[in-house]
């Protein structure tokens, strides 16, 4: 009885419901007129089918323009390289880079008592393979090498001078190892010079091997990988010895000459230089046979300035790639004007590989015009028709079994 009271109520309500809304809608004669929007909704339908066909007809249109972008690298034959832009985001000038192009001179820190590296000579112009690719840089980025400031340092300040910013790039014989490449903070570039840890020894001792060295005394600078070097290599030959350090080279070769030390011990092209320029009878003297270590030195600058050590570090490697193309001081304006198109992109004749870094599109010529390729550094700074006589050795092309490999400038 109780379902059947609530159905009756409900349907009470529901009639109360409907009568009530029939007499706002007004009189039933309206009721076809509500039907005709219903029929022209359903003739409205096919008229959004016709948008389709011309929504897909325009982005037929979009071929049209991939069509002209896969254009554009056929004028790459020109020499030009097909990415990024000149306009790109790695043409911004900033940093280390906008720092030095604003103060319109390079700081260059060097050792300024290495001959054969960086000395000052008496004219008041530094000579040496350090000081020449401080100029290779400044010729990139000034197209003169005249605008550099040489800061000597020492073994000991040399990472702090760049860590401060007092110098803007580092090119003095330094050691490339992992310790200064993490924990110090430094990004090295390519390696200037292959080397290897020598022993410099009076020949009156005649000694042939490093075991004759036992109970020897040996000058060493202090902080350099020479000197764990030596410690390393003497303690697991189990040779007794006692190493007398120095802060820097005079030094160290006046006590040498003087007779405080029986041996010294150096990257061996240094071991070179010094004897002919700071021994007083460097004929008395001669370098051992054995190599103790692997010396790769090697410019550095600060981590974290990419554009910067972009700037340096291909500098760097246009002198390795102009020797490799056979491009020198003496023709390198006709390889600009006849050379293939490798050539005149490596030179600035077309495309925009200098632009692209911040720096002028003959950037690479400058370098080897004012400078020279690497060859040629080599061969006046530390060459056999110098008084040092350096073989080239491991630092010749690889085309000639060396280890210089540049990237390819494109």
């Amino acid at each position: 009885m109780k379902r059947d009271s609530r159905g009756i109520i409900l349907l009470a309500v529901v009639a109360v419901v409907a009568f009530a809304i029939g007499a706002c809608a007004g009189p039933i004669t309206t009721v076809p007129t509500a039907a005709q929007p219903t029929q022209a909704q359903a003739t409205s339908v096919p008229q959004p089918t016709a948008p389709p066909p011309t929504a897909v007809a325009q982005p037929t249109a979009a071929p049209t323009q991939v069509a002209q972008a896969t254009a554009a690298p056929t004028q790459a034959p020109s020499g030009g390289p097909t990415n990024p832009p000149p306009t790109s985001a790695a043409a911004e000038i900033k940093g280390r880079l906008k720092t030095v192009l604003d103060r319109g001179k390079l700081i260059c820190g060097v050792n300024g008592q290495l001959a054969g590296f960086s000395v000052l000579e008496a004219d008041g112009n530094y000579s040496g393979i350090d000081a020449e690719f401080c100029r290779v840089v400044a010729a990139a980025l000034f197209n003169d090498v005249s605008k550099i400031e040489y800061r000597p340092l020492t073994t000991q300040n040399r990472f702090a001078a760049l860590q401060s910013g007092e110098v803007d790039v580092l090119m003095r014989n330094t050691t490339f190892t992992l310790n200064r490449d993490t924990a110090v903070g430094l990004e090295f570039l390519p390696t200037t010079f292959f080397d290897g840890g020598g022993i410099l020894v009076e020949k009156s001792l005649n000694a042939a091997k490093l075991e004759d060295l036992a109970g020897a005394t040996i000058c060493v600078l202090s902080g350099t990988t020479n000197e764990q070097v030596l410690t390393d290599t003497f303690n697991a030959l189990k040779i007794q010895f006692t190493p007398l350090t120095f802060p820097e080279a005079n030094a160290l070769y006046k006590a040498l000459d003087e007779g405080r030390c029986d041996a010294a011990t150096s990257d061996k092209s240094q071991l070179a230089g010094q004897r002919a320029s700071l021994l007083s009878k460097p004929d008395d003297w001669a370098i051992m046979d054995a190599t103790l270590s692997k010396e790769p030195l090697a410019p550095a600058v600060l981590q974290n300035d990419a554009q910067w050590a972009d700037v340096v570090r291909w500098a760097i490697y246009a002198t390795w790639y102009a020797e490799e193309l056979g491009i020198n001081q003496a023709n390198v304006d006709d390889k600009l004007a006849n050379g293939d198109t490798n050539t005149k992109r490596f030179l600035g004749g077309t495309g925009s590989l200098g632009k692209d870094m911040g720096l002028s599109p003959d950037a690479f010529y400058r370098v080897i015009k004012l400078v020279g390729n690497y060859g040629e550094i080599f061969e006046k700074t530390l060459g056999p028709n110098t008084k040092f006589k350096v073989p080239r050795g491991l630092n010749t092309p690889y085309t000639e079994g060396g280890l210089q490999y540049s990237p390819p400038f494109r």
